[in-house]
């Protein structure tokens, strides 16, 4: 899938917003940011019934490859929590074009001006995140 963003998002010379934090896509479609690399297993321990998935390693005809809890998800990266009962089933055409959609809504909204406090590398916790709901149309 690769990490996708309008360049509407930031005006000339800035950053865009969802670059320099943690990006998680939530199965509801609410965008969760950390500013600080996070561990896996922080995530995973508030969504148990859940794997995290790099954006960047979502191919059509192949499974959502789950990353290890040990693993460091890394500024500027874009994951979506994917419902466990997923995890061998190869992604279709329309499933990544429901993440790309998921994705690019959520990051359109975070251009919300809410202070992102810093993560403890140990945990995070409600006050160290903001995650921000997505509206349909």
């Amino acid at each position: 899938m690769g990490i996708c963003a309008s360049s509407q998002f930031a005006s000339k010379g800035e950053k865009l917003s969802w670059q320099s934090k943690v990006n998680i896509v939530h199965l509801d479609g609410k965008l969760q940011q950390l500013k600080e690399p996070t561990k896996a297993w922080v995530v995973l321990s508030q969504n148990p019934d859940c794997f995290i998935c790099s954006s960047e390693s979502m191919y059509v005809g192949s499974p959502m490859h789950p990353l290890a809890p040990n693993q460091e998800l890394q500024l500027g990266h874009i994951y979506f929590l994917v419902p466990r009962s997923k995890s061998r089933t190869p992604l279709s055409i329309e499933d990544l074009c429901a993440l790309t959609i998921k994705a690019d809504a959520a990051l359109a909204h975070s251009k919300a001006a809410y202070p992102i406090l810093k993560s403890s590398s140990s945990s995070v916790s409600k006050r160290n995140i903001q995650i921000h709901p997505i509206h349909s149309h």
